[in-house]
């Protein structure tokens, strides 16, 4: 049976009586009926007495009842709403022939297996060839999925505003096309400014692993966990070129359209949260972790050397590993001025272990204010770096202080024993490492105390002490 019946609304929305001339095609009705039943929504309609005239397949779907079922039928009552409802139903219906615009209202509907939904109205009067209200059109649907899409609608407009997490819609492209303030905010711009950007004019370092991860997504689909993409961005020009080091975890899914039939890729949702803070507090204690290790293992590696100074060269190994690239140990050769002779030394050039200089050597010809010399005169660890580093200068700076080839950090720590100054720890570190801190400071102390023991057995072990 056609989801509509030539009778009621039908015959006053579309006549066919004899006089009309015949046409190709489908007539009124069947056309009507063939639209209603290609629309997404729940379609029914009333005459003026209140009997279903059509009834379309959404219709259907929702409630159970075929138009065959329906069409005919007075009202709702005794099957599509439970009795106790059912003139409250009809008059909430047809109320609205005799009211102005649409009429909306909620009400629970009875669906063939006997199942109750909750479904919103929206009807509205029919007009008659005189003007007069000859039935209803209601359209209607199930009220969950409503409050489902103003959830989703409510939920994307709380992401772009409120979230306190940067979202970013990237299109096929892989460019920004929707920004929340967050993310404009952590990527150093304004929201609009941002969009059709390549991600390269924002990041400097760590664009490639980051839309190397977008276009995995559309391709492949989102990974199962959250990534940790490291990125250096292109702050707003200052006149300085100031760059930003940021950790950001982030989740990614791929949206697709909902409305066609295959999966139509339109972009990537990237979210992300700034962990800066927390993967440095993360890395320092690992760090600080991993030279603990360090020190107990030298502490037991150098109980079984026999040489006292060969021990101290132990602790000098074992400090090197992830700390520094060289390191030297000078001890005093005199006071009155302040002499230092090489004690041992990383070898320069090659891996490999310190080597011991052989005794007697000449002091080392350290310049005035030299960084060793300053900590032997303090008794306190000093740190020097190379003037405009990484220009023409800093080789001349490293050859002029008699360290390494390619040194541009240094760190020297006193070398103290029973109250008395034996010497300087010196650490170095080239362009792959970053300047000495506080921290690195506080280890190389811890360090310099085992080496200064070590020394002062060596000496007494020689009769010189």
């Amino acid at each position: 049976m056609s989801a509509s019946r030539r009778s009621g609304i039908t015959d006053e929305l579309g006549p066919d009586g004899p006089d009309e001339p015949e046409r190709d095609g489908p007539d009124g009705a069947d056309l009507l009926a063939a639209l209603l039943d290609g629309m997404d929504a729940a379609l029914c309609a009333f005459d003026a007495d209140g009997v279903v005239t059509h009834w379309n397949r959404e219709a259907e779907r929702i409630l159970g009842w075929s138009a065959a079922e329906a069409v005919g039928r007075q009202g709702f009552a005794g099957w599509a709403v439970r009795s106790a409802d059912a003139e409250e139903v009809q008059g909430r219906l047809l109320s609205a022939m005799h009211a102005a615009g649409r009429q909306v209202h909620e009400f629970a509907l009875v669906t063939k297996d006997g199942g109750r939904v909750l479904v919103r109205t929206q009807s509205a009067a029919v007009p008659g060839p005189d003007g007069k209200p000859a039935g209803v059109y209601c359209a209607f649907s199930e009220v969950h999925a409503q409050i489902d899409l103003e959830r989703s609608i409510a939920l994307s407009e709380a992401l772009f505003e409120d979230a306190s997490w940067g979202v970013v819609l990237v299109d096929a492209d892989l460019r920004p096309a929707v920004v929340n303030a967050h993310a404009a905010r952590a990527l150093g711009s304004g929201r609009t400014a941002l969009l059709g950007r390549p991600l390269g004019e924002l990041i400097s370092q760590g664009v490639e692993e980051l839309e190397s991860a977008l276009a995995h997504v559309l391709s492949e689909g989102a990974p199962p966990t959250p990534t940790e993409v490291w990125v250096t961005l292109r702050l707003p020009d200052d006149g300085g070129g100031r760059q930003e080091r940021r950790c950001w975890r982030s989740g990614f899914v791929r949206l697709a359209s909902p409305l066609a039939e295959e999966p139509v890729p339109l972009g990537v949702g990237w979210l992300f949260q700034d962990v800066t803070e927390a993967k440095q507090t993360e890395q320092e204690a690992a760090g600080l972790r991993f030279r603990a290790h360090q020190l107990h293992r030298a502490a037991r590696a150098a109980a079984e050397c026999e040489d006292p100074a060969e021990a101290a060269t132990v602790h000098l190994d074992f400090a090197l590993a992830g700390f520094a690239d060289h390191a030297v140990i000078d001890l005093v050769a005199g006071e009155e001025p302040m002499r230092l002779v090489r004690a041992a030394a990383t070898p320069s050039g090659a891996p490999g272990p310190s080597l011991l200089v052989t005794r007697g050597a000449l002091p080392v010809r350290y310049g005035e204010g030299h960084p060793a010399l300053q900590c032997a005169e303090r008794t306190g660890s000093v740190r020097a770096s190379a003037p405009g580093v990484g220009g023409a200068g800093a080789g001349g700076w490293a050859a002029a202080r008699q360290w390494p080839e390619g040194t541009l950090y240094a760190l020297c720590a006193v070398l103290r024993s029973r109250g008395r100054t034996l010497g300087v720890v010196t650490f170095l570190r080239g362009a792959s490492r970053a300047r000495f801190e506080r921290a690195d400071a506080m280890y190389a102390e811890s360090v310099a105390v085992r080496i200064a023991a070590a020394v002062d057995l060596a000496r007494v072990a020689a009769g010189e002490a």
